[in-house]
């Protein structure tokens, strides 16, 4: 963290950065032994068990061709004879036969119904699929049907393009993005949903991912600094009142976290606690945009007291304050925009079924929602003002320090008519 920028006579911290260093250290350094200690203890000794599922294999192939059949007919609903159910697509009835690329029959051909009923699929010749083979099957079904479009090949360019678009703008800094997205997902699948299958408690999974994933992603994106410890620390205080108002939140409202098959699934064959794991998702979701509030407040601040030496504590606060004031009201359209967004299925089929307002909104599944948002909004504005007090704290300090060393006090760089972001004129 010494590599921050230093403007001390020769090169050196001056001894009140110095002392905002070993402050800095004080709760870094346990958070980390903490963290590797838990991650250790919690991680999961081998391969979760699972319940004895039939023998199903995925293979791979491409469609050669198609033969389209008639339809047969529905019976119509019992009890309601002139409202028969709807008829299926006709480009869905019919048998395809298929060139096997994986598996223990590649570069035969096999014969698959294709998938019929509402919701279908349309498939043609040409397409790459993914088929379900069932070995020694005493079920009357085919040994191979057709299970879904093969979506490998357009997700990878998908994906490398990504990483070149993030490549070329970020340059070295964007590798290391990328490679921080890569240890996210790595501690996501090895830890924290092994951790959570094999019985450990949700929430305190939740914490130890959140809290390595978080050090991990931020030191490596934004490299070893005053700024980014600064920016950890005022996560760390953040994520943790959010949790507080996570816990408070889902006993006052009375969530169980059971809002859909999966839940349910999960609480009765799993044994997993449900409300922990609620609170764990929220702890999770909250990570992802606190830390883009946190990092962008604590940079402000570095840059303005950079920009003006000659502002102290309550000048660099006010300034970047206001910074983080316009952040929060852009951040909260995000999230709503992102759950609408996400759940527009959900609104709609609300919206056919014309319910009240107040029956919609104590529904278990949006009362579940409204929770998750309000706590994240929460954590999300409270994380501006810790995060600046902290990091003006430490641009003040510098500058004091410079100060008593007889350093002279630099000019700010731009000689023009105060900015919004300036102090006003007592």
């Amino acid at each position: 963290m010494g590599a921050d920028h230093s403007h001390g006579s020769h090169g050196h911290l001056p001894a009140g950065s110095r002392a905002t260093v070993r402050a800095i250290l004080a709760v870094i350094i346990p958070l980390a032994v903490v963290t590797v200690a838990a991650l250790v203890w919690l991680w999961p000794a081998g391969p979760v068990s699972t319940a004895q599922q039939p023998a199903l294999q995925r293979v791979n192939g491409t469609i050669t061709a198609i033969t389209l059949t008639p339809c047969p007919e529905e019976p119509p609903i019992e009890g309601e004879p002139q409202a028969a159910p709807p008829a299926p697509d006709p480009a869905t009835c019919g048998d395809a036969r298929v060139r096997l690329t994986s598996g223990p029959q590649a570069g035969g051909d096999v014969v698959s119904p294709l998938p019929s009923g509402p919701g279908a699929q349309r498939f043609a010749a040409g397409d790459d699929v993914v088929l379900i083979h069932t070995p020694d099957s005493e079920l009357e079904v085919p040994p191979y049907q057709i299970s879904d479009h093969d979506r490998s090949s357009p997700l990878l360019l998908a994906g490398a393009a990504f990483a070149l678009a993030v490549i070329a703008f970020g340059r070295w800094r964007g590798v290391m993005a990328l490679v921080g997205l890569g240890i996210t997902f790595v501690l996501l699948l090895a830890f924290v949903i092994p951790a959570i299958l094999a019985g450990e408690p949700p929430l305190l999974v939740a914490v130890v991912g959140a809290a390595a994933i978080m050090l991990t992603v931020l030191y490596l994106t934004h490299g070893f600094t005053v700024t980014t410890s600064v920016a950890i620390v005022g996560t760390v205080a953040s994520l943790t009142l959010t949790g507080a108002l996570a816990y408070a939140a889902i006993g006052v409202v009375q969530l169980n976290g059971i809002t859909d098959e999966s839940s349910f699934y999960l609480d009765t064959s799993h044994r997993i606690n449900t409300q922990g794991l609620l609170l764990a998702s929220i702890i999770i979701g909250s990570l992802g945009v606190l830390d883009d509030v946190t990092v962008t407040q604590a940079a402000t601040v570095a840059e303005l007291a950079h920009a003006n030496p000659g502002y102290g504590f309550a000048r660099l606060y006010r300034a970047a304050a206001r910074v983080g004031r316009s952040h929060i009201a852009s951040v909260i359209n995000t999230i709503v925009l992102a759950y609408a967004g996400a759940s527009l299925p959900l609104l709609l089929l609300i919206s056919v079924g014309e319910q009240p307002l107040g029956e919609v909104l104590t529904n278990p599944v949006l009362a579940q929602e409204i929770v998750r948002s309000v706590v994240g909004t929460l954590g999300l504005i409270a994380a501006v003002p810790i995060t600046t007090a902290l990091a003006a704290l430490t641009g003040a300090r510098r500058a004091d320090s410079d100060h008593d060393h007889g350093d002279p006090p630099r000019r700010a760089r731009h000689r023009r008519p105060p900015q919004p972001l300036s102090d006003p004129v007592a």
